[in-house]
């Protein structure tokens, strides 16, 4: 884990964090209890149920085994890896991203055509780590704002929200209403504060994230920020509350405000 993630995660994460394990932790274990009383407590039903278990893992796992070799043939036959010989001014910030976070190696990064998408996102595939960028959203963004996206994507890997054990332990929580949606966007605070952290512009970073609802090269440099930041007060308190509690990212509004309180406070 790296000590500049677990520095800069947000203090809703920490706790949703802890609260989906502990949700994970008690409800697996009834989930098991639940299956043994229907099959009985007999040697032949704690067979079976290993049995079970044994056979749906093995699916799961060979099933996911392919997904990934699927995933990895589209990535390296259709989009653009990024290195040293192809749009190096990019890997650069794939690079020296990395290695700020402490990472052996950087994720293999792909650019590529969306169809107009604004998008970026971060993946394990087989263990190793990825990070993708459609092409509208590096064209419409200044180098700086792109450095704050790749930064982002990175504090996905390195505040260990793609850990494979620890979200199949978390699994349990969808049932609780509500809970998963929240860790997700507390998760996406978290790597706001690490994409800011890496790429030394604040400003950048914030209008980066502004750039998600305005996806308009042309009128990148003439946003304001502080009028977008106002509208948060026009959402309707209740129906914003509502439209909020099960998505994935807080609304732009909130996100550029959390960046623009570190302007604030240097």
């Amino acid at each position: 884990m790296s000590n500049i993630a677990d520095r800069l995660r947000s203090s809703p994460e920490k706790t949703y964090g802890v609260a989906t394990l502990v949700v994970g932790a008690l409800l697996w274990p009834l989930v098991v209890l639940g299956v043994l009383a229907a099959l009985g407590s007999t040697a032949s039903g704690v067979a079976a149920l290993v049995g079970v278990y044994l056979f749906y893992g093995l699916l799961i796992w060979f099933g996911y085994f392919i997904a990934g070799l699927v995933y990895r043939a589209n990535a390296f036959g259709n989009m653009i890896l990024l290195g040293p010989k192809q749009f190096p001014e990019l890997y650069e910030m794939v690079v020296s991203g990395s290695q700020a976070l402490g990472f052996k190696d950087p994720p293999k990064t792909f650019l590529y055509n969306a169809n107009g998408l604004f998008n970026a996102f971060a993946r394990r595939v087989l263990g190793g780590r990825y990070v993708f960028l459609t092409s509208a959203l590096v064209e419409a963004d200044s180098d700086e704002q792109v450095r704050f996206v790749i930064g982002h994507e990175l504090g996905h890997h390195a505040a260990g929200h793609l850990n494979g054990w620890l979200n199949v332990l978390r699994g349990p929580a969808y049932l609780v209403p509500f809970l998963m949606a929240a860790y997700s966007r507390s998760r996406e605070y978290t790597c706001d504060s690490i994409g800011a952290h890496l790429s030394k512009d604040l400003v950048a970073s914030r209008s980066s994230l502004q750039m998600l609802g305005c996806g308009c090269r042309r009128l990148n440099e003439t946003m304001s920020c502080e009028a977008f930041m106002a509208q948060e007060a026009m959402v309707p308190p209740v129906f914003g509350f509502l439209n909020e509690i099960c998505r994935s990212h807080p609304r732009l509004t909130r996100r550029v405000a959390a960046i623009n309180e570190r302007i604030m406070a240097r």
